[in-house]
This record gives structure tokens, sequence and C-alpha cells, in this order.
């Protein structure tokens, strides 16, 4: 909860135009942060015995930071008619069906992959997410099975999530939560998140053990993890202007 000596929000100057900065209050900050998430929009985070004074200062003074990180930043792919959005690493091109009811599949059209959305204008979008879910919980169900059984321990659930910046997480009671836009990295990536998430079954921790451990199940993990680093920040952006 906001401090009340803290506003909401502020604005920055950049590059001549302001921008919308998000404040955050953290019990746990000892200095004041700047930061970016997956979604674009900026976030200052305060201490909570800072002043408002020092945090505009600090926000002052990484304006060019901030120029430079907004210029990189991926923008946010719409579910929309026409929008070029990834299934299993391979690119399809949203066409909608025209029609109110039906299933999501997939095509080709003209030799180009394609996702055939049903629905009205203002439900397609929903409609693609929920299909992606069940894909993408149909391939975690599978790989977390494989890494499970080879790590010999129990999955008590395996659940789906909108996380803005994680790709999965584990509870020690065996349930384990994943992103549903790991469907749209290609399946490498996928089963990489698996069998990390699995792993922690085993280890807690990002300990050297742990990744000797995520290693055992998946000898090729360093592909998923390096692609994940590499191209993470802009698979989290599809679905994200709904």
């Amino acid at each position: 909860m906001l401090d009340k000596k803290f506003p909401q929000s502020a604005a920055a100057r950049v590059d001549g135009r302001l921008v919308a900065v998000e404040v955050r209050v953290s019990e746990r900050a000892r200095n004041y942060r700047l930061s970016i998430p997956h979604s674009g929009a900026p976030v200052l985070t305060v201490p909570r015995q800072g002043r408002w004074s020092e945090a505009e200062a600090f926000l002052d003074r990484h304006s060019d930071w901030l120029a430079a990180r907004l210029a990189r930043v991926a923008k946010p792919v719409a579910f929309r008619a026409g929008a070029l959005v990834p299934l299993r690493g391979v690119e399809h091109r949203i066409v909608p069906t025209g029609t109110v009811r039906g299933r999501v599949e997939t095509t080709q059209i003209d030799d180009q992959p394609a996702l055939l959305v049903p629905g009205e204008v203002a439900h397609r979008p929903r409609r693609l997410v929920d299909w992606f879910k069940g894909e993408a919980q149909r391939d975690l169900d599978g790989r977390v099975a494989v890494h499970a059984r080879r790590l010999q321990v129990t999955v008590r659930a395996v659940t789906l999530r909108s996380q803005s910046t994680r790709w999965g997480s584990c509870s020690s009671a065996g349930r384990l939560n994943f992103n549903w836009r790991l469907v749209l990295a290609p399946p490498f990536v996928l089963d990489y998140v698996a069998a990390h998430e699995v792993a922690h079954l085993v280890e807690m921790n990002h300990s050297p053990a742990f990744w000797a451990t995520v290693e055992a199940t998946l000898p090729t993990m360093e592909r998923g993890r390096a692609w994940l680093k590499a191209n993470g920040r802009q698979l989290m952006v599809y679905g994200l202007g709904l």
C-alpha cells in the first residue's frame, strides 16, 4: 500500500516528452530504483522511509537511462486480426473466421501458417488466449511428467498463470506454475522451463547442485536457457494489448 507522502505516479521528461512512471513503496528497499518491467511501463521503487524530494531528484538524474531503455522496450502485440503471433516458435497470422461459434484452429493460407479465430471482435483475443493455455497445458503436462520420472519426484499439480515477469514457480508441496506464453516459444524452451521447475523439487534453490539436477534430466538445458534470456522480454508482450 502506498504511503500518503508518495504519489501513485510521477512524470519524467524523456526526449522532450512526459512519460508516466508508476511509484511503488517498498518495505524492503533501501535505495531508490528505476526499472522497466515487460509491460514497458517504467516503475520507480522507493523505500518507505525515503523522501519524495529525493525520489524526484533520482528520477531526474536517470532520465537519460530511462530514454535509452524505453527505446529498446518491446512493444505490446495485441491479438488482433492480421497480427503475427508465434506458436511453438513458428509465426502464425491471426485470421478471423467470421463466425461467432467454433474453435481456434491452425491452417495454412497462401503457404503461411495461420490461426483461425472465431467469435465477435471483442471476444477473439480471449478466445485465443484460452486456446493457447490449453495447448500450453498439454505440452507442459507431457514434459513435466518426463522430468518428474527421470528425477523420481512427485508433481501434485501443473497450473498456468499470466505472470508478467516469471516463467515458472514451484512450491515445496509439489505444485508447479507456468506462464502460458511458453507455448509461443520453440518447444525446447518450454522443455527447459519444465525441467527447471521440476528440478526445484530436488533442490529448492539455484545452487550448483540445482543446476546439475536440471542438466541431469535435460543435458541440452543451456540451449533453452540462452534462448529465454535473449528473447524472453519480447515473448512476454504478446497479448498485452488485449
